[in-house]
């Protein structure tokens, strides 16, 4: 699964070839989840409550970009890198 983002241990990927709706993958140490990029909320899995408001605050900040993602993910092409969260 390609790595788009890192920041404070938290690692943000995407799929290549992924179901609807459009969403990344997160993980930090041994929590695990998907965040709906429309939404910026969490679609499966649990994440601790200090690095979830980072990430989510990241997904606000970078929704447009992580949408350009998923379409370049839904037609095969690889994808690009977002900032990270400073």
């Amino acid at each position: 699964m390609p790595e788009i983002s890192l920041f404070y241990g938290i690692r943000i990927t995407m799929n290549w070839d992924e179901h609807s709706p459009p969403h990344f993958h997160v993980k930090y140490a041994e929590y695990n989840a998907t965040v709906l990029i429309q939404e910026c909320v969490i679609g499966r899995g649990y994440f601790p409550n200090k690095q979830l408001k980072m990430v989510l605050a990241w997904c606000e900040i970078h929704k447009d970009e992580l949408m350009q993602n998923w379409e370049l993910a839904a037609g095969g092409q690889p994808l690009n890198d977002v900032p990270p969260l400073v």
